[in-house]
């Protein structure tokens, strides 16, 4: 028994040929001109002899595929069973395109099974072509298909199964599957597709959140996935059985979840946090639809909603498919695979493996150059308080990967041994004696660095001073308000005051700003360190929203505690668990190469939240650490005693070790 295959080297189609090899005959395959090298690699990964797997070279753009005539005339009388799997699987994808593969290449390729007699056309549809029919689509129903209109792969899947159902002229067998994932044993797919779209907003999630915490997203319609084996294993089992000639069937699963609930077992597998509370999305179906249809016209709402899917990596295509109204009745294909024992897995069952095959080998983050080098090699990149801490770390890891190094701090002689190591190991490096706590100093270093230099790519703040004092013994100490206003603050916006003008001419710019975890935990003791920080936090924000359109980025990293000489005299520091300055220079390295809005700790987000939904019991918690945490020996204004002789207790250790990271 031989076959024809078309589309063989696809993602269903190489997975039949494993089901066709497991049988007797020979399996012939149609391979377009540059797709040679791909079939022989899949020949090799199958273990197939030439003789077994034939190629045969053609077009699904051409009349009869292209086949040559010496090849139509060797072929004739040898098919019993001819599979056209070939076509363009993606709502992406414009319409022509479609329509040639989709269309005229169903239509060639039932000439080729006419010319060579074969034995039986089994055509591989898709649910698609029953378009956004409301409620539930049979397998006998066709025409009955509505909205074909909303996306091109549907009007061309529906009039492929169209074609067959009236133009051909040997016997068929038509198969529409469910929304094809990956592989239930091995989670293999080759392409991101339908709910993988969905990853990237999951990956976020577990970023942001620890898993435990409830989330709240839509509930949606429901979308039929069925993974690639399961669906081989029943259209060989159905293609081989008699009887069955002209009719459809639907793989599909006879149960389908919600999209909510997709979201949710595939949260499971990525260790992300759950939505605990989904919204129907047919709520907002109150709406009239000319009154949508005019807000989503609106530039800035189209700008926001683009912006928004393309940090998720979703294509806009795939919102239609959030309300899907269509359910398949999938009788015949369960009469059909009755005793034959091929059972559709559940989803909870595989689910890991799909997102541990994406994770590792479809993630779009995989492809992106996430090499420092490929960031700032070339590039000025100022970073300010560089000769110490965290500054001094991100400055060598900086210079190491190729920039165009410029620190600023007001030790010379820290400044040359710093410039001296980085020239040392191959690095560029440019140093500024700046006071920024000083307008005129800070003016002087904007201008010199500008003319020396030209323009500044990326700016880091990360000089900054911090005070641990509570508000009762700062009374008198209004100065300790002003001298972290003037360093964290004012001194960090006149140089982006001064830097921002040729990054918004030059449609290119990243500010890197330093921040703290108080400011998201509103930390005791800290209140005129944290005050600083929120104040530069929130021009960030107003910024952000003016130069979104001009090229120019803003990145707040709200560090978490670092071991660096800033919190020295805090003795019982020693004893919680701290970053080390090379940890947090890799939170800058990593704003620079992802530019993100924000990066913080999951705990840090976390306490905003919890802060936001329940404030009096987020005080209560924090009263309770400012009353576990005594002040210093030097914020009393006591000299000469030492802490270190004060060990913390068990208490306090296990309450900084549970808040890793929050200033206490």
């Amino acid at each position: 028994m031989n076959y024809f295959v078309t589309g063989a080297t696809g993602f269903i189609g190489r997975h039949l040929l494993e089901r066709l090899l497991a049988r007797k005959g020979t399996v012939y395959c149609l391979v377009r001109k540059g797709s040679e090298e791909k079939f022989e690699a899949l020949r090799e990964r199958l273990g197939a002899p030439k003789e077994r797997l034939v190629v045969v070279r053609g077009d699904l753009a051409r009349p009869r595929l292209g086949v040559a005539p010496a090849q139509l005339a060797a072929l004739k009388g040898k098919v019993r069973h001819f599979f056209h799997l070939a076509a363009l699987y993606d709502l992406t994808a414009d319409a022509e395109a479609q329509r040639t593969a989709n269309v005229e290449g169903t239509r060639h390729a039932l000439e080729l099974a006419e010319a060579v007699n074969a034995g039986c056309v089994h055509f591989v549809s898709s649910i698609a072509a029953a378009g956004l029919y409301p409620g539930v689509f049979r397998e006998d129903m066709f025409d009955e298909a509505e909205e074909l209109d909303a996306n091109p792969y549907f009007r061309t899947k529906h009039e492929a199964e169209r074609i067959v159902r009236t133009e051909c002229r040997r016997p068929f067998r038509i198969y529409r599957p469910g929304m094809v994932i990956g592989h239930s044993r091995t989670g293999e797919i080759d392409k991101i597709d339908g709910p993988y779209y969905l990853f990237g907003l999951i990956k976020k999630m577990r970023q942001m959140l620890p898993p435990w915490v409830p989330t709240v997203g839509l509930e949606g319609g429901r979308i039929n996935l069925v993974p690639v084996d399961w669906v081989v294993a029943a259209m060989d089992h159905i293609a081989h059985k008699p009887g069955l000639d002209g009719q459809c069937f639907h793989l599909t699963d006879p149960a389908p979840r919600r999209i909510g609930e997709v979201l949710n077992v595939f949260a499971r597998a990525g260790h992300a946090p759950e939505m605990a509370m989904r919204i129907d999305a047919r709520m907002f179906a109150f709406v009239p639809g000319a009154v949508r249809q005019a807000l989503a016209s609106l530039p800035p709402v189209r700008r926001f909603v683009n912006v928004l899917l393309r940090d998720f990596g979703i294509p806009p295509e795939l919102m239609r498919l959030i309300n899907y109204p269509t359910r398949f009745d999938c009788r015949e294909a369960e009469r059909a695979l009755k005793g034959s024992k091929i059972a559709l897995p559940k989803l909870e069952d595989y689910a890991w493996r799909l997102w541990d095959y994406w994770e590792r080998h479809l993630d779009p983050d995989l492809f992106v150059d996430h090499s420092l080098s490929g960031k700032v090699k070339g590039r000025v990149v100022v970073v300010t308080g560089g000769t110490s801490g965290i500054g001094r770390a991100a400055a060598l890891k900086i210079a190491a990967a190729g920039a165009r190094l410029v620190i600023c701090a007001r030790n010379e002689d820290e400044l040359a041994a710093t410039r001296k190591e980085i020239e040392a190991a191959g690095g560029v490096c440019h140093t500024y004696k700046t006071d920024l706590t000083d307008a005129a100093s800070c003016d002087a270093f904007v201008q010199q660095v500008l003319a020396d230099h030209g323009h500044v790519d990326i700016l880091v703040n990360n000089a900054g001073r911090s005070i641990r004092r509570s508000i009762a013994l700062s009374y008198e100490r209004f100065h300790d308000f002003e001298r972290t206003m003037q360093l964290n603050y004012f001194g960090a916006l006149r140089l982006i005051l001064g830097f921002l003008p040729a990054m918004a001419e030059r449609h290119r710019g990243h500010i890197i700003n330093i921040s703290s975890i108080g400011v998201l935990t509103n930390s005791p003791r800290f209140s005129a360190y944290v005050a600083s920080k929120a104040a530069l936090d929130a021009f960030s924000r107003c910024a952000q929203a003016e130069y979104s359109d001009q090229g120019v980025s803003f990145t707040t990293i709200n560090m978490p505690l670092v071991k660096t000489p800033m919190i020295a005299p805090t003795k019982i520091y020693e004893s919680v668990p701290t970053l080390t300055p090379e940890e947090a220079a890799d939170l800058i390295v990593e704003a620079i190469i992802e530019r993100p809005v924000r990066i913080a700790t999951r705990l840090g987000t976390f306490a905003q939240i919890v802060y936001a939904l329940a404030p009096r019991a987020y005080e209560i918690i924090m009263n309770t650490a400012f009353r576990l945490f005594p002040d210093s020996a030097a914020a009393k204004g006591i000299k000469g005693m030492r802490e270190a002789a004060q060990a913390p207790t068990s208490e306090q250790i296990a309450f900084a070790s549970l808040l890793r990271g929050v200033h206490w």
